[in-house]
């Protein structure tokens, strides 16, 4: 059971990363730029779904009985993320 919940919560980082990038690229993008702030944003967010759906899908095809405690952590672990990134900015 410590297995899924480790691994769940190691996806969910991971899955915060394509939004740090994402949000590091919005500072390059210039006015004339095709894709824009929110479309660097918007790619970054369609990039940590897909990451985080793929490692749920994976885990229901290795170990069905583990995919609850797997995708509990993983979302608990991006919103830990999340906040801590937020909290780190703010105070920064």
């Amino acid at each position: 059971m410590v297995l899924p919940i480790v691994l769940g919560a190691a996806s969910g980082i991971a899955g915060f990363v394509p939004l740090v990038l994402a949000l590091r690229q919005t500072k390059k993008v210039t006015d004339t730029s095709n894709l824009g702030h929110a479309g660097a944003l918007l790619l970054g967010v369609l990039a940590s779904f897909i990451l985080l759906f793929a490692t749920a899908i994976a885990c229901v095809l290795v170990d069905r009985p583990s995919v609850l405690p797997f995708v509990l952590a993983e979302a608990v672990a991006l919103c830990v993320a999340g906040i801590a990134f937020g909290l780190y900015r703010h105070f920064r």
